[in-house]
C-alpha cells in the first residue's frame, strides 16, 4: 500500500494537486482513498462533482455521537476514489488538529484499510503549522512518504522549509520521510531557479513540475479534476506521470 501525505502552505494548491493525483491513480486502475485533513473539509470537492461532503467532525457534532458505519462519513468519487474529510471544530472553538487525531482513531476502529483494501492512500494536510494533529500523518505511521507542494513564492518556500524541518525532526523514529517537492507553478520571476536551489540545498528532488493551467480552473468550475475532464491534456499527463513515478518507486 502506497501511503502519502501531501503538505503545503494554505492556498498553494495542495488540494488541487492531491485531488488530481488521486484521480490519476484511479485512472491507472488503482483503488484510492483520499483523506482531507483540513478544517475547511473541501479537499475532495473536485472528485465529487463540486459537492462538499459532510465531515467526520461535523457528523459527530450534528449527531452527538460517533458514526457506526463508514458510509456515514465517506463518499465515492471519480474513479471509485473513497473520499473522507476530517473537518474541524466549530469555528473559534477547540483545536482543529484534534479533529484529525479523532478521525484517524475512528477510522482505525472501523478497520478502514482492511475493509476497503486500497492500493493508495493520500492525506491532504494543511502545512502552515506542522504540529499537533496536523503532524499526525507524519508521526503516527499513517503515511510513509511526504510530498511538499510549493511554488517559487517566498512564503510558499518558507512553509515548505518548515514542513521539511518538521519531518526531519522525526527522522530517527522511523516515521514518514520527504519524498520530494511538487512544483505547482505560479509563474513568478525566476521560479525554476528558486525552487531548484531550495530543493538542492535540502537534498530533495523535484518529483513533478505542474504548469499553471487554465484547464485546471476550467474543470474545477465544473467540479472536476483535469483527469476526469480530459486525461489527454498536457497538465493531466503531468499528474499521471507523477502517479506512475510514485508507483514505480513503491516497487523498488
Amino acid at each position: 500500500m502506497l501511503k502519502i501525505a501531501i503538505y503545503g502552505k494554505g492556498g498553494i494548491g495542495k488540494s488541487t494537486v492531491t485531488g488530481n493525483l488521486a484521480a490519476a491513480f484511479a485512472h491507472l486502475g488503482k483503488r484510492v482513498i483520499q483523506i482531507g485533513c483540513d478544517p475547511k473539509a473541501d479537499s475532495t470537492i473536485n472528485l465529487l462533482g463540486g459537492t462538499v461532503m459532510p465531515s467526520v467532525m461535523g457528523y459527530i457534532r450534528e449527531h452527538d455521537a460517533e458514526p457506526e458505519r463508514l458510509e456515514e462519513i465517506s463518499r465515492v468519487g471519480f474513479g471509485g476514489v473513497l473520499c473522507i474529510e476530517t473537518g474541524g471544530p466549530t469555528p473559534g472553538l477547540g483545536c482543529a488538529g484534534r479533529g484529525i487525531i479523532a478521525t484517524f482513531r475512528l477510522l482505525e476502529d472501523m478497520e478502514l484499510f482492511d475493509s476497503f483494501n486500497p492500493d493508495v492512500v493520500l492525506y491532504d494536510v494543511l502545512g502552515d503549522v506542522v504540529c499537533g494533529g496536523f503532524a499526525a500523518p507524519i508521526r503516527e505511521g499513517y503515511a510513509e512518504k511526504v510530498l511538499i507542494v510549493t511554488s517559487g513564492e517566498k512564503m510558499a518556500l518558507y512553509a515548505a522549509n518548515n514542513i521539511n524541518s518538521a519531518v526531519e525532526n522525526f527522522a530517527d523514529r522511523g516515521y514518514a520521510k520527504v519524498g520530494g517537492i511538487i512544483l505547482n507553478r505560479r509563474n513568478v520571476p525566476d521560479e525554476t531557479e528558486k525552487v531548484e536551489a531550495f530543493a538542492k540545498e535540502r537534498g530533495l528532488s523535484i518529483v513533478a513540475d505542474i504548469p499553471r493551467s487554465d484547464d485546471i480552473n476550467r474543470f474545477e468550475d465544473e467540479g472536476k479534476t483535469v483527469i476526469e475532464g480530459d486525461a489527454g491534456l498536457f497538465v493531466s499527463r503531468k499528474f499521471i506521470e507523477l502517479a506512475e513515478k510514485l508507483l514505480d518507486e513503491e516497487k523498488l
